[in-house]
């Protein structure tokens, strides 16, 4: 039986046990008018006060790392606080980066990055991968993630080698989510670094 014969035999039934059913073809309702929302429209939010509000919300930190790519010789990384698993189902998880970001661009051309979730001593490691420029992995121990080859930060609680999934926009930040592909823990047992309030606790 066709859509047809099968959308027939529908309204018969219904008819039979007393439904009432359109006669005629249905009107479709108006479509809202779509335009961009107005400036007088934005609820005003200063800038610090968001920043002071959120930072209520205590933060784990990782350090964000790739391999060298496009026959560069430097591996790429930064400070990151947005981080969050995702997915079990797939195994996704997800940071967050400013689009004015230059680490960004060699972590994008790599395809593949590594988080290093920071333990609670580590503090000074995380200050010197928050700067811009420079060799941050000058005196810093590390070794290769097993599926990426990015930096896994000796001394780290815990680390998840990815692959680039996805890549979203969201305001003045990219959201990047990640594939799991390799992961694992420290075994010494150590506290995480936590961000709250513009200090670490």
């Amino acid at each position: 039986m066709g859509h047809a014969g099968m959308a027939a035999t529908a309204v018969r039934y219904l008819r039979s046990v007393g439904t009432r059913t359109a006669v005629g073809p249905v009107k479709a309702l108006p479509r809202p008018e779509l335009r961009c929302v107005g400036e007088d429209e934005r609820a005003p939010v200063d800038p610090g006060e968001f920043r002071r509000v959120l930072g209520n919300f205590a933060t784990g930190v990782t350090v964000i790392t790739a391999p060298a790519a496009d026959g560069g010789t430097a591996p790429a990384g930064f400070a990151c606080q947005s981080f969050s698993s995702l997915s079990l189902d797939p195994p996704l998880v997800v940071f967050m980066v400013g689009r004015a970001s230059t680490t960004w661009p060699r972590i994008a051309r790599a395809g593949a990055f590594c988080v290093n979730v920071l333990a609670s001593h580590q503090g000074a490691l995380c200050r010197g991968f928050a700067v811009s420029g420079g060799d941050k992995f000058a005196g810093v121990d590390h070794e290769p993630a097993p599926f990426s080859g990015a930096p896994r930060l000796t001394g780290a609680t815990a680390w998840i080698d990815c692959a680039i999934h996805a890549v979203h926009t969201g305001g003045d930040h990219l959201i990047v989510v990640g594939r799991v592909r390799a992961l694992g823990t420290e075994d010494g047992g150590e506290r995480p670094l936590l961000f709250h309030r513009g200090r670490f606790v």
